[in-house]
């Protein structure tokens, strides 16, 4: 089957991979000597986990800054067995327990901090650390899917599982500028991917589907001068135009078709008419064409503004978040063995098809991925953030029992 998803300016059609063929049931998995082993590793190592996320947080990681992290994550995979280990370029840490078949099960956890955090970690005045339940301290929140990943990892290894596919655990970096790393990384593995999870939580949410999202930017620019020049041509004129057209374009919340104007900045002072000022603009859709359709929209809307005021407009990409939807994901192999085992593990999962996250690069490139979400503690990019523990164990079971189910027949 064919999915035509529209990117930024441009439409191209993608074949939607494989999914899933066979995958073990999940009380043929928990009936398994081996993965009861697993789960027992994951409880019996809670203290290491704990520790682990401690260190990886310690290390201050913005996005684009990735690098000591990294080596840090790849250093762990090294230490729990896992094969095949790498940082490559973007930077990701990627290990790999071998599988038979060829194919591939991707692992993904996030790297890389909110921008706020490195300011919060430089004035702490100390390490992350364990607190009871909690693991306290800046960059504890995100790390926290990491350390999840790694346990599960080190525990599938040391219970001797060999899984069909190849399970593949990635670190991937720059998720908050662009998603660049998960890029990377698909690139690497797309033609043999089976699926990708995105591991962002103990289960409590499963996304299946990914919401496209655009940012841009409109800079408008005209002639500047002095209030007693005149008022128009203005370009704050041109901009207040342009912003109360499109947002009158067609709109439906309901199918998560929105547009959206923020910010608008432009003139320093009071009695000068501004050479140049701007406003961003957000568009997102279930549906990738419909945000391309808008885009188009907007273009019109700016060229009218333009010969009507002599404002010219530019517009300029910020991020582009790609999306689509997988015909048939809701009952695939891969969402139902995510929701047995979220309920398995004691959780009610709320599934929706609005994923935004490092998932939306495999489901815009037509591979199956889900997004394991839930609360991971509290306070994040805050001075106060924390991991809960409890949380984070249950997130590396979720990864075990994934492993065992979809990753080995």
């Amino acid at each position: 089957m064919r999915t035509v998803l529209c990117l930024v300016m441009t439409c191209a059609a993608l074949t939607v991979r494989p999914a899933l063929a066979q995958p073990r049931p999940l009380q043929a998995a928990l009936a398994d000597s081996r993965v009861e082993t697993a789960i027992a590793d994951v409880d019996a190592h809670t203290a290491w986990t704990a520790d682990l996320l401690a260190r990886l947080a310690a290390i201050i990681s913005p996005s684009g800054h990735e690098k000591q992290r990294a080596d840090a994550v790849a250093a762990a995979m090294r230490e729990i067995g896992l094969q095949r280990v790498t940082v490559d370029t973007a930077p990701n840490a990627i290990g790999v327990i071998p599988g038979r078949s060829g194919r591939a099960i991707v692992f993904v956890s996030t790297l890389d901090d909110l921008g706020p955090v490195a300011e919060f970690q430089k004035a702490a005045g100390h390490a992350p650390h364990v607190d009871g339940t909690r693991v306290v301290g800046p960059g504890t929140n995100t790390s926290s899917t990491t350390a999840a990943m790694l346990a599960a990892a080190r525990a599938l290894v040391a219970a001797g599982i060999m899984p069909e596919h190849d399970l593949i655990f990635a670190a991937v970096a720059q998720e908050e500028t662009g998603m660049l790393g998960m890029k990377q990384l698909y690139e690497t593995y797309k033609t043999r991917a089976i699926a990708f999870v995105d591991v962002l939580g103990d289960g409590r949410t499963i996304s299946y589907g990914a919401l496209t999202i655009h940012w841009w930017k409109a800079v408008g620019s005209g002639p500047a001068g002095h209030s007693l020049n005149g008022g128009v041509p203005n370009v704050n004129q041109g901009i207040g135009r342009a912003v109360d057209r499109i947002l009158q374009l067609p709109q439906r919340p309901d199918e998560r078709t929105v547009i959206n104007v923020a910010m608008l900045q432009s003139g320093a002072v009071f009695n000068h008419k501004p050479e140049s000022g701007w406003f961003s603009i957000d568009i997102r859709s279930l549906d990738p064409a419909k945000v391309g359709a808008i885009e188009t929209d907007v273009r019109k809307i700016l060229a009218v503004v333009t010969m009507e005021t002599t404002i010219a407009f530019t517009l300029k990409p910020v991020q582009m978040t790609p999306g689509g939807q997988i015909p048939g994901a809701r009952q695939s192999a891969l969402v139902t063995a995510s929701e047995a085992i979220a309920r398995h593990l004691g959780l009610a999962p709320a599934l929706n098809d609005t994923g935004s996250s490092n998932m939306n690069v495999a489901i815009a490139g037509g591979t199956p991925a889900i997004g394991i979400g839930g609360e991971r503690g509290g306070a994040r990019a805050e001075a106060g953030e924390f991991a809960d523990i409890a949380a984070m164990i249950r997130a590396a079971k979720h990864i075990v029992l994934l492993a065992a189910t979809t990753g080995t027949r």
